[in-house]
């Protein structure tokens, strides 16, 4: 017969001392970690906001007083049309009246044109927003020495206009309302295709596939696998399978669309959704394995089949979870870049997509665009397209998490 006997109490004093140390210090490494982590986040989005406002230092190649007795922002539709047509040489007038007829353009349009095609901005130099804010004595000096005729400004990139504005080589008058449409369009079809595909696999392998069979395990290992693959690879898949192979679909000659080649928002949208279906899969086996199997028991007994089961009880239940994996997938789908730039994604559109069988840009190839160019100005409505970038993301999950809580109050 064993005898347990029970610890002196300075020892017991002892080892409760020492887990209670060592609990501290575990405590102390998680709370260091998430401190860690909030900091960076916290430097990373100053950064982008930094850069997306500030002074703006820059010089009018004809001075707006030459073209109108009155100041621009004063004149109305009529008289804006009349400077556009006194100061352009009629072969840019016409081309301009062939795009869009001049009369069916805003105030708002008009005044753009004037001071992009007839005033011409120049930006001689940016400063970020601390700077500005901290040192503006010091940038007018500096102004003033440097660029003797240059007006300084304080400019906000982020702007209404900046949404609602194509793609333009000068950044003064460059918008992403053409990337934003294609990133939309773009996850959209992502998710389209990717959501019922990978629920329904899901729900093969956990309730109807033999989980023990040497053959699903092969599956699930690979899907496992598939979704740690580098994206690249991904790109190089949908090159080949979309573009190329299935270019007569994605391209939209089988639907009597005959001016564009595979390089589709079609071709892009389907390669991000492969990219994303295995996370898809996973997360939704992971909600049905949640869901009790006494609910399948209870639907068995009183006469349903499986797919009753499946449909009535057991999907109402794993939405929610469901809901939190296309969450996942659409924050991967909408900023990636690599696959994009092999299915063939162009880095400057002024078309809005208005098909996916279209030519198209998103947010984050014109971002790298922007970043690529030498120009600071540049570099400033690249930190914008950012600050756009992640306010889209948030409103997509914050739309799939609402979604997502409501299905949770429903069952």
């Amino acid at each position: 017969m064993i005898k347990y006997t029970y610890p002196e109490q300075q020892d017991l004093e002892r080892f409760v001392a020492l887990r209670y140390r060592t609990a501290w210090i575990w405590q102390l490494l998680f709370l260091s970690a998430l401190l860690i982590a909030i900091v960076s986040l916290s430097a990373l989005l100053l950064n982008v906001v930094d850069g997306a406002f500030g002074y703006v230092a820059y010089e009018f190649k004809k001075d707006p007083l030459t073209i109108s007795e009155k100041p621009l922002e004063e004149l109305s539709k009529d008289e804006l049309i009349a400077v556009l047509q006194a100061n352009l040489s009629r072969g840019a007038y016409n081309k301009l009246e062939k795009e869009t007829p001049l009369a069916a353009r805003s105030e708002g349009e008009l005044y753009n044109l004037i001071i992009e095609r007839i005033i011409q901005i120049k930006t001689l130099e940016t400063y970020p927003l601390f700077r500005s804010l901290f040192e503006k004595s010091a940038i007018e000096a500096e102004v003033r020495e440097k660029y003797p005729n240059a007006r300084l400004e304080f400019r906000s990139w982020l702007s209404p206009a900046f949404l609602t504005t194509p793609m333009s080589s000068r950044a003064e008058f460059a918008g992403v309302r053409t990337a934003l449409l294609g990133s939309m369009w773009l996850v959209g079809i992502a998710i389209a295709f990717a959501l019922p595909v990978g629920v329904g696999a899901a729900i093969y392998l956990q309730e109807y596939a033999d989980r023990k069979s040497m053959v699903n395990r092969i599956i699930q290992t690979n899907i496992n696998n598939l979704a740690g693959v580098p994206s690249i690879v991904y790109g190089m898949l949908g090159l080949a399978i979309f573009v190329r192979a299935m270019e007569a679909f994605t391209s939209g000659a089988m639907f009597g669309i005959t001016d564009t080649n595979g390089r589709t928002l079609m071709s892009a949208g389907l390669t991000m959704g492969i990219l994303v279906l295995p996370l898809v899969v996973i997360n939704a086996q992971e909600a049905i394995k949640a869901v009790p199997d006494s609910i399948r028991q209870a639907a068995f007994g009183v006469g349903a089949t499986r797919w009753q089961s499946i449909w009535s009880h057991v999907l109402p239940n794993a939405l929610p979870g469901i809901l939190t994996g296309s969450i996942l997938a659409m924050s991967r789908a909408i900023g990636e870049t690599a696959p994009l730039i092999i299915v063939g994604a162009s880095t400057f559109v002024t078309v809005d997509p208005q098909s996916p069988f279209t030519k198209f840009t998103v947010l984050p190839i014109q971002i790298y665009q922007w970043t690529a160019r030498p120009q600071d100005e540049f570099h400033a409505i690249a930190a914008a397209a950012i600050i756009v970038l992640l306010v889209l993301l948030l409103t997509f999950n914050a739309t799939a998490i609402l979604l997502r809580n409501r299905f949770q109050r429903r069952w």
